[in-house]
């Protein structure tokens, strides 16, 4: 399972460092090839709502249709000639993702030892930090010294990995209870799935205001080269791996919306610390990573607390929250613009993201106080 995330995680990030390239040789300019970055988060969306229609296909079989799609997605992605079947295979390469999460958390948390639920969670999103350490880089420097198609091709053999390590080890799991379509959706009627897409969204945006622009940071505030930027790439990649993996082993121990809210609260502090301290190269460093460390240390948790909060409708639930993700991703981009645009520079745009990221925290609480603490969590 972590094998597709890895590879879902590649497919996501890589095409915002080689855009240049796949501009020339689709012939299109820088900005029109952002257009596959949107069919991408299209394909997401759409990926999402699609899961409703095979509600009762087994879960190992719905994770091994997921797996072809991304291997297929890729496959047509390396092997796209011009700029309308690129397109396409965007799309197609998207409509796993949120959907493969949402699956992946309910295979984990299934196979997962009473108790550990969250850290196998963890675990199974762990592919996606690696693909930011290792994967993303390393498709960079096949694309810039080689070909980008060699490094989609490469993702397309990751899917086939998936493919094989699940139909190889994954036991086999049947269809989630169903009672009709209109029952997907009673979930929807209680207050903690809201909480949760609530947390998800500020928080996420909140971050992502000051990620989304952290090369220039990088480089303007902080002072660093863009020779610099490959390496402290690599290092923004690890705080992700770590925070998920931390936040994923705390939840062994305490309740999941407790861990995500006090990591949204340190999230607050780091912000604000970025704001003040970024300046300064080697605090630079560490900041962007407690940052980013922020940014998958309330994954797991939320996604596998989903899961248990969105009964009759798992499957809708954790799509939905990957539909959160990467809205919150979207909006973000465009808040941190408003900041850049108005004149206050990139130094003030980690300070953009605080009041955000504090409302995720209070909905989280919201739902760790009057929810979970001192009652079992739902299952």
């Amino acid at each position: 399972m972590s094998m597709g995330t890895f590879a879902l995680g590649i497919t996501e990030f890589l095409i915002m460092g080689i855009l240049v390239s796949l501009a020339h040789d689709m012939g299109v300019s820088v900005a029109k090839a952002g257009d596959f970055i949107t069919a991408y988060a299209s394909g997401v969306c759409l990926g999402a709502v699609l899961m409703l229609l095979f509600r009762r296909m087994p879960l190992k079989r719905l994770v091994l249709l997921l797996a072809a799609v991304i291997a297929i997605g890729n496959a047509l992605t390396a092997c796209a000639p011009n700029y309308w079947i690129m397109l396409c295979s965007r799309f197609i390469s998207g409509l796993p993702h949120g959907a493969f999460f949402g699956v992946g958390a309910i295979v984990a948390r299934k196979l997962a030892e009473p108790g550990r639920e969250v850290a196998a969670v963890s675990y199974m999103i762990a592919g996606m930090t690696v693909a930011t350490v290792l994967g993303v880089p390393l498709g960079t420097f096949i694309t810039n010294n080689f070909s980008w198609r060699i490094a989609f091709a490469l993702v397309s053999l990751a899917g086939v990995l998936t493919f094989i390590f699940a139909h190889r080890w994954v036991p086999y799991l049947g269809p989630l209870p169903d009672n009709g379509f209109k029952s997907q959706f009673h979930f929807l009627r209680t207050l903690p799935p809201w909480l949760i897409f609530c947390g998800v969204i500020f928080a996420q945006t909140g971050v992502y205001c000051w990620y989304s622009y952290i090369d220039p940071q990088l480089t303007t505030v902080a002072g660093f080269s863009t020779d610099d930027l490959s390496w402290l790439m690599i290092l923004a990649g690890l705080g992700m791996f770590v925070g998920n993996l931390v936040s994923g082993r705390l939840c062994n121990r305490f309740k999941p919306s407790a861990v995500a809210a006090w990591v949204m609260v340190f999230g607050v502090a780091v912000l604000v610390l970025i704001f003040l301290f970024f300046d300064i190269r080697w605090l630079a460093v560490v900041l962007m990573m407690c940052g980013t460390a922020v940014l998958f240390g309330s994954s797991s948790p939320l996604q596998s607390s989903i899961v248990g909060y969105s009964k009759g409708g798992e499957l809708l639930g954790g799509a939905c929250i990957q539909i959160a993700y990467n809205g919150g991703n979207a909006v973000a981009a465009q808040i941190g613009a408003l900041v850049i645009n108005s004149g206050l520079g990139y130094h003030y745009v980690p300070l953009s993201g605080v009041p955000l990221v504090a409302l995720g925290a209070v909905a989280i609480f919201i739902l760790y106080f009057r929810y979970e603490k001192g009652r079992a969590l739902p299952v």
